[in-house]
């Protein structure tokens, strides 16, 4: 306003008060949603990126195949008390990468183990550990253990060899045959060791 109390306009900016106050306003909102906009996408390409890497970890991660018959498979004790758990939670604790398949079956026979090596065996398995156990003896049975051996290798697969000698000197259920929890728990710690080394 002049000194006539007149309402004037400069002449070197062609746009009004009014619409000055509105641009500005109209860019800070633009400016806030340019931002919330950001941050969707910020959020986006790190969920994104996040989901890479656990794909990758889990590619990369070694896996395990634990083949035998009920003392693989944990016959009167828990899933996670059975040797091939408490061993991959041995492994994870030392910082390695690694998914242990218990392939166990009670009762289990090496000629039926070597049928199921094609179901039981993943391709990008790196070691199996294999527990022929007793069942050949038990029923007059031919034993086929050289024969699996021959076939993981022949496959790239590591053999790691579980005896019925481990089984010795440890902790057995009622029955005399399966170990207990304890039993278990130190037969996985006896195979860390040689499953460690295999992976190398």
């Amino acid at each position: 306003m002049n000194t006539h109390g007149r309402r004037y306009r400069c002449r070197a900016c062609p746009i009004s008060h009014t619409k000055h106050v509105m641009l500005l306003v109209d860019g800070m909102a633009l400016n806030r949603k340019v931002a919330r906009m950001h941050r969707k996408s910020s959020f986006f390409v790190s969920t994104a990126v996040f989901g890479l890497l656990i794909q990758v970890a889990v590619a990369d991660a070694a896996t395990v195949v634990a083949l035998g018959a009920s003392n693989t498979a944990g016959a009167g004790v828990s899933p996670s008390q059975a040797y091939p758990a408490q061993l991959e939670a041995m492994l994870h604790v030392r910082g390695l990468d690694v998914s242990i398949i218990n392939a166990g079956i009670s009762g289990d026979t090496t000629e039926h183990m070597m049928s199921r090596l094609g179901t039981a065996v993943p391709r990008n398995t790196k070691i199996v550990i294999l527990q022929p156990g007793g069942n050949d003896m038990r029923r007059g049975a031919r034993t086929y253990t050289s024969e699996i051996r021959k076939q993981l290798r022949a496959m790239g697969i590591r053999v790691v060899m579980v005896p019925n000698s481990m089984f010795r000197g440890k902790p057995h259920q009622a029955d005399g045959i399966h170990l207990t929890a304890e039993g278990y728990h130190m037969l996985a710690q006896q195979l860390v060791r040689p499953v460690v080394n295999a992976l190398r």
